[in-house]
């Protein structure tokens, strides 16, 4: 039990990078200091508690015991005062100063891939800008490249965290802060929104998944093929009730996203609704029906007025939107 949070999708204790790695050093050598000094005081406190001074050969007179005592208690006042929280503020500096220059955009020899990454209420806008790639709740990067974050919010304060690779840092609107992250390996990862950001801020999450060098390339290349083609019917009936319901706020086949994710290439997306969800046909249709019951507060206007059979369409016309 005690060691429950030391591991998962989320834990900071499971580094896959080298800014987590340093995280999760520093965490274990505080909690071991802590320890070390909680069971020094207890046991002086212990022995404070239960000894037993022997003043029975009366060679103490009272001036002698309040000498000692003061004497003692100045020690004390210094050593456990002044000399304790100076030396343990010093190591932690020490450990901590290093690990946030491994997070900080610092100049490198090659230009490391540029993500911008833009907080919503509540889900995640991803671009890149390169490449002129654009999703949403999902991020994809290079495996031993390191990635900067540019960060930024489009309404109130989020935080941008993934446990696995680094630190959190903020997300603020008007401003963009950068976070450098790396992963030592292919894989996937779960990142998270870390300040409260209003109702369904516990529903805002963000799938990572680390590439290969080359399969990250074939990723690029696939999505910038898409991009330059559109395979949207806009005389189907789906596409008119798309047209009707959804475009005030999302689009597809490229086009500027007004407001809501971009719905181009949802097909590969595990979750729904930020990780609300997951994605499959029936989940789909779910989500297009009960998403304010699902995640309540989201901007997503009801559709209560579309009967299932016409859910259902909208629902297989949006997986085909490559």
């Amino acid at each position: 039990m005690l060691l429950g949070g030391c591991e998962g999708s989320q834990s900071a204790l499971q580094p896959a990078g080298g800014a987590a790695r340093d995280i999760a050093l520093l965490w274990w050598w505080m909690l071991g200091t802590s320890t070390v000094i909680l069971l020094a005081v207890v046991g002086l406190w212990l022995y404070a508690q239960f000894r037993h001074q022997d003043d029975s050969s009366g060679q103490a007179g009272p001036q002698n015991i309040a000498d000692f005592d003061r004497i003692t208690g100045r020690r004390w006042l210094i050593g456990g005062g002044l000399v304790l929280p100076t030396v343990a503020i010093v190591v932690l500096l020490a450990f901590g100063i290093p690990i946030g220059h491994r997070m900080l955009p610092l100049p490198l020899d090659e230009a490391p891939l540029r993500i911008e990454v833009t907080g919503h209420q509540w889900w995640w806008e991803v671009h890149y800008p390169e490449q002129g790639i654009t999703t949403a709740n999902q991020i994809h990067m290079p495996a031993g490249r390191p990635v900067d974050f540019h960060l930024t919010s489009n309404d109130v304060i989020h935080a941008f965290w993934v446990p696995q690779l680094g630190g959190k840092l903020d997300m603020i609107p008007g401003r963009i802060n950068v976070l450098r992250l790396q992963a030592d390996a292919p894989g996937r990862f779960r990142g998270q929104c870390a300040e409260f950001c209003g109702l369904q801020h516990a529903r805002m999450r963000i799938k990572v998944e680390a590439l290969p060098e080359e399969a990250f390339n074939q990723w690029v290349a696939a999505r910038q093929a898409d991009e330059a083609r559109s395979v949207r019917d806009p005389d189907s009936p789906s596409a008119q009730v798309f047209d009707s319901h959804c475009s005030q706020c999302h689009s597809v086949a490229g086009e500027p996203t007004p407001g809501g994710p971009d719905l181009r290439h949802l097909h590969s997306r595990a979750l729904l609704g930020a990780g609300t969800l997951r994605h499959d046909r029936d989940g789909l249709q779910r989500w297009l029906r009960d998403h304010q019951q699902l995640k309540p507060g989201n901007r997503m206007p009801s559709h209560d007025q579309l009967d299932d059979d016409t859910l259902s369409a909208l629902a297989d016309w949006l997986g085909r939107q490559q």
